[in-house]
Order: C-alpha cells, then sequence, then structure tokens
C-alpha cells in the first residue's frame, strides 16, 4: 500500500498534490489522528520533522511540514495544514511527537499568531513577549504608530502559557511558570562571548550543577524573511552570506538550487564542479574556526591561533576569486559570478599539502591532551534524541545518525566523488569535535578529486533579467558546515516571492541546549556549547 492510500485510510478528508514530493492538505480537525500515525505507523514512520514553514494564504493561516522517513532512503513528505480563523488560529502540537517542533512550533506562533493546541511554552522567541501584530502576516501593519518601538528594558518571561483542549472541544489556557518558584537562575550573555554570538541563556542552577536552560532568542533578529517578501529573487541572495557566514557558499548554492529548480534551469558543468569545490572549501574553514574556538573556549588559546593560521590560507583563496573573505556573494541564479582566479588550483594544491601535517599538530596540541578530553565528554545526547531533535550534520554523526545530505540526496558534483561519511559512537562534546576534525580529512579528500578536473565552459546559464518563478512551491537542502541547511519558496507567478523560509541547522542545535546540559557543571555549558557549534545569526534570521 502506498503512503497516499495509508494517509487516504487514516484521514480520508486528506487531498493530494503530486510532484517531487508527495503533498497531502489535511484538515486542522484531523491533524494530530495523522501526526500520531505518521511517527508510529511502521508503514509511514517519518521519524524526522525536517522543517516547519508557518504561512499567510490570506484566506487561511497555516503550516507546512516537511517529514523524513529515514528507513525508506531517505523519503520525504509534505503536510499542509491550515486554518480559517485569523482571531484565534488554533493548530494541534507535534513537539511530544518531534520534539525539534518545540522551538520551530513557538518560532511560528512568533511571527503568525497560531497557537498550538498541547504546547507546552506558547511564548514569542525572537520578539518580545508585549509586541503587538504578528509580522509575518500579510496583514501585518507595521506602522510605528501602531506598534511603537518599546523605550523600557525588556522584562525576564517568567510567565509562559499553554492551551489545553478538553473532552468537548473547548480550549482553554492555563498559565505556567518557566522556573520552580525557589529556583537560583543565573544568566549568561547575551554579551559573553563564549555563547559565540548574542544568544542569552537564563540557567536554573542547582549548587554548580545545570538543573534547566531557559534560550531567550531575538538580539540580533533581522528579518530576513520578511524582507525576502518585497524583493526580487537576485536581490534575495546576500542574505544566505550572513545567515552562518561559515556556511556562506553552501547557504548560497542551496537557495540559488531552489530558484533553479522552480525555473528548470541547467547549471552549466564547470560552476558544479566549481560550486562543489567552494562549499568543501566553506566547510574546512567552518572546522577550523570550530576547532579554534572550542580550544579557546577551554583556555587553550595556543590551539586558537593554529586553526586560524591554516584557515587563513582558504580566506586568501575565497579573497582571490570572489574578492572577499568572509561574504563572497559567489553562487549566482544559473552558476557563479566570476571564473576561478588563474592562481585557484596552485593555491588549493598547496593547501591541500599542508592540511594532513596540520591536522596531526592539532591533535596533538590539542585532541590528545588529557585535560581536552576530559572537559569534552560532556553533553551526552543518543543517536534517538538527535534523530528526534534533528540535530544532524557533525552534532548528529556524532551520536552515530548517518544524516549526510551529500550522500542522502546527492546534489552538485557530489555523485562523482568517492568520500566517507564519518561518524562516532561516543554520542558526546568529544565526538562531536572529532567529526569536525576527520570530515577536514574528507572534504580535502573530495576536493583532490576535482580540482584536476573542473571542466571548461561557461560559469553560468542565461538567466532572464526579470526572474519570475511559476506559482507553485518548492524546498530544497544541502549539507551546510553544521548540518542539513533547507530553503522553502512559495511563489504566486509575480517577480516577488510570496514566501521565503530559511530552515536553520542552529536553530535545532541550540533547540537541544537543556537536554545537553541538564546535569553538568555550569561550566560545561560553555564545553557543550562549542561543541554543538550553533552560530547565531543563523537561527536569528
Amino acid at each position: 500500500m502506498s503512503v497516499k492510500d495509508i494517509i487516504s485510510k487514516i484521514c480520508p478528508s486528506a487531498t493530494f498534490e503530486e510532484g517531487e514530493i508527495l503533498l497531502a492538505n489535511v484538515p486542522a480537525g484531523d491533524w494530530r489522528r495523522l501526526a500520531e500515525a505518521l511517527k508510529s505507523n511502521p508503514d509511514l514512520n517519518y521519524d524526522v520533522l525536517s522543517a516547519v514553514v508557518g504561512m499567510d494564504w490570506k484566506d487561511s493561516l497555516g503550516v507546512v511540514y516537511y517529514f523524513t522517513c529515514t528507513s525508506r532512503n531517505w523519503e520525504m513528505l509534505t503536510v499542509k495544514v491550515a486554518v480559517a480563523d485569523r482571531e484565534n488560529p488554533y493548530i494541534h502540537t507535534v513537539s511530544d511527537l518531534w520534539k525539534v517542533a518545540n522551538f520551530q512550533e513557538r518560532e511560528v506562533y512568533d511571527f503568525f499568531g497560531i497557537k498550538f493546541i498541547g504546547h507546552p511554552d506558547m511564548r514569542r522567541f525572537f520578539l518580545r513577549n508585549d509586541w503587538k501584530g504578528f509580522p509575518l502576516r500579510k496583514d501585518y501593519d507595521a506602522d510605528p504608530k501602531l506598534n511603537p518601538i518599546p523605550e523600557s528594558d525588556e522584562k525576564n518571561e517568567d510567565n509562559t502559557m499553554s492551551y489545553v483542549e478538553d473532552a468537548e472541544g473547548l480550549i482553554k489556557a492555563i498559565p505556567s511558570k518557566v522556573f520552580e518558584e525557589h529556583d537560583y537562575v543565573m544568566n549568561i550573555g547575551p554579551q559573553h562571548p563564549s555563547t559565540h554570538g548574542v544568544m542569552r541563556f537564563r540557567v536554573a542552577l542547582n549548587g554548580e550543577e545545570v538543573k534547566k536552560i531557559d534560550v531567550v532568542s531575538g538580539y540580533i533578529h533581522r528579518g530576513i524573511e520578511k524582507l525576502c517578501e518585497g524583493l526580487g529573487y537576485p536581490q534575495l541572495l546576500h542574505f544566505t552570506d550572513r545567515m552562518d557566514y561559515m556556511s556562506a557558499h553552501q547557504n548560497r548554492h542551496c537557495l540559488c538550487a531552489c530558484i533553479e529548480k522552480a525555473l528548470g534551469l541547467q547549471v552549466p558543468d564547470r560552476a558544479v564542479v566549481i560550486r562543489t569545490i567552494m562549499d568543501e572549501l566553506m566547510r574546512i574553514s567552518s572546522h577550523l574556526l570550530a576547532f579554534g574556538c572550542t580550544a579557546m573556549d577551554l583556555g587553550a588559546t595556543t590551539a586558537f591561533f593554529y586553526g586560524f593560521r591554516e584557515r587563513e590560507m582558504v580566506l586568501n583563496i575565497f579573497e582571490k576569486t570572489c574578492g572577499a573573505r568572509m561574504s563572497m556573494n559567489y553562487n549566482v541564479i544559473g552558476g557563479v559570478i566570476a571564473d576561478l582566479h588563474p592562481d585557484f588550483v596552485k593555491d588549493v594544491k598547496e593547501f591541500l599539502e599542508v592540511m594532513p601535517k596540520a591536522l596531526k599538530e592539532y591533535h596533538t596540541v590539542f585532541s590528545g591532551n588529557i585535560i581536552a578530553k576530559n572537559r569534552l565528554h560532556v553533553g551526552k545526547m543518543t543517536k534517538e534524541e538527535a534523530i528526534n531533535y534533528a540535530i544532524t550534520g557533525p552534532s548528529g554523526r556524532g551520536s552515530g545518525w548517518s544524516n549526510d545530505c551529500r550522500k542522502k540526496h546527492p546534489y552538485a558534483a557530489y555523485d562523482r566523488v568517492e568520500f566517507e561519511e564519518v561518524l562516532e559512537e561516543g554520542c558526546d562534546s568529544y565526538a562531536r569535535y572529532m567529526v569536525r576534525m576527520r570530515e577536514i580529512e574528507q572534504s580535502c579528500k573530495i576536493i583532490a578529486q576535482l580540482i584536476d578536473n573542473i571542466p571548461e565552459g561557461d560559469i553560468r546559464a542565461q538567466v532572464p533579467k526579470v526572474v519570475k518563478l511559476p506559482a507553485g512551491h518548492w524546498y530544497t537542502q544541502v549539507e551546510a558546515s553544521r548540518g542539513t541547511f533547507g530553503v522553502y519558496i512559495e511563489s504566486d507567478g509575480s517577480k516577488n516571492p510570496y514566501r521565503v523560509h530559511f530552515q536553520s541547522p542552529c536553530f535545532n542545535l541550540v533547540g537541544v541546549m537543556d537536554l545537553t546540559c541538564k546535569g553538568h557543571m555550569i561550566a560545561d555549558v560553555i564545553t557543550i556549547g562549542a561543541a554543538l557549534d550553533f552560530v547565531i545569526p543563523d537561527i536569528d534570521r
């Protein structure tokens, strides 16, 4: 029996749209029953919730869910759930089925005002709780007279709310507290350098032991997804370099690939190979920074400078071809914006000669150091927990979960190179650290196979001066430096996107801080955060 037939049997009211990914439209009243079946029915078994996209279709509000079944060759399913009531929109939560939905649903509530029945903590996530209105709704009025910028300091949000449906279908608001009455709560951030950016954690302590972590985000939220709605497609691209700036090439690659898929555009083979090499150089650069920052957060400042020494070589390579060292703006719709610098192949080969020796030095100085090993054996996260929280990338693979997009859904030139997906079974911070170290070796291996085989030819396809996507929706994923990065685009056929959503891996990573830090010492919070390696602008989109 097909997935479509099984869903029809469970939910006869569902309607379907065929496409690259099967889409099921499900009434809000039937959603919870179907969600439980998607998770528990062995013939469905969608164990990963890959993306949660809030939507305003003007006549209704709703959510688009993307699910993945890892046991059926990473098959994906899309489910749309909509409600017509704009004053009090309610949808049942799935945060108890897929833990990753906890923060994802709070984001949807924050920007669309959809309340999730059964969610334990219905607070805003990025905006202040006293913010008026929901900015990603189509009828949102940003007039400062209606919604003036608050002049008072933001208060700690100690009160929260959950919505419970009784047997008669009535929904009641149940107030509760974020922390227990006598909890001792310590503040970490948002200025603390070891939070890896402008992130704040409110930490309840029992002595020096962590009892609970409440993540407070939004200090640098820029409203990128809202800005996208007023821009043409080529104008969207620069945003991706400025989210996870250590995944700049991969993120921009993903957005371009999503637009190209919608246009049915064939990217020239030279650009395909160049994109792949740049993505892997970006991954190495990111992992070198992660190595250096992890070492520095533990007090090993010498190792920090070692990592930056080799990373400087990668940035020099980027600068020659792209004209910039961080916000490269290199991928464009249809290919890349400029051809490779004449020194590119020579410089890359020199770098590939240096890295094996450098990695041995890193392992001597830091990886094998008894203090580093003792400090990093914290932050346990089982394989099952990694799947439930959708922790992809090195952090998920450090828990033994095979989830590499380059292997599961090969794209660019990844189907023509040989490399290993690096897995570690330690399930702790040291395992996550070692995955990154070993992935540097694999990235070098990928680049070595491509660097002498860059095809001749065009660097980009012909693209219309005014890019208009046909009406519809598309979702694309790539393997960014910190995990699966996804782009959702919905088009109404005009030159501006109707909706763009960036599904960032770092948003999921910060979602396991409470899970991985609970029961550890306060000093371990910094270590665990460093090994998870989240980048704050990727969260505060």
